[in-house]
């Protein structure tokens, strides 16, 4: 990332907007922004299947599900926060996924300048590429500030989007069972 183009940028829009850079409170916020994208992007540099890669050996094949995972990402059209939970569901063939490593792979994918509805598919198809599972089935629910704060100024509101990929797809009841154990 580059620190000190992201710094000039946070002046020009100081600047842009009519504020006085030398203003106490804003003297260091160039540079205080600049490391704040960088902890909040770091997704952009780091590989999708880097925590999926170690796996367990199982024999039972039935349902794993990891619900209310927080995340917190940036919306790429606007630069403002929108975050929720996230819930996944896979069906094993064979192997799973350590459970810290569910959320280890949403943190990957919600630090990127993202759409929600991109996030989700790329939560699921990372799962079924490295896991290699029956099927997955992803439902991300999400308060964007670029709905509450500006706009239509709707606090409260949610979005919610839903991948299902191999046997969710087919099996109508695997995916009722995924919104059953929601409850």
């Amino acid at each position: 990332m580059d620190q000190e183009k992201i710094k000039q940028g946070v002046r020009l829009i100081l600047e842009g907007v009519g504020e006085d850079l030398n203003r106490e409170g804003l003297v260091e916020t160039p540079d205080r922004v600049a490391r704040m994208y960088e902890e909040l992007l770091a997704g952009l540099t780091m590989d999708g299947s880097e925590h999926l890669q170690k796996t367990f050996s199982v024999e039972n094949n039935e349902m794993v599900l990891e619900k209310d995972i927080t995340f917190y990402s940036l919306c790429e059209h606007h630069l403002l926060p929108f975050y929720g939970k996230v819930h996944i569901a896979y069906v094993p063939d064979g192997k799973v996924a350590g459970l810290s490593k569910l959320a280890r792979t949403v943190e990957i994918f919600a630090r990127r300048l993202q759409l929600q509805e991109q996030m989700t598919g790329q939560i699921a198809d990372a799962l079924m590429d490295y896991l290699k599972p029956k099927g997955v089935m992803v439902m991300v629910e999400a308060e964007h500030m670029c709905m509450t704060m500006r706009g239509i100024k709707k606090p409260g509101s949610k979005t919610v989007t839903v991948v299902k990929r191999g046997i969710f797809q087919e099996e109508k009841e695997r995916s009722e069972l995924f919104f059953q154990m929601l409850r």
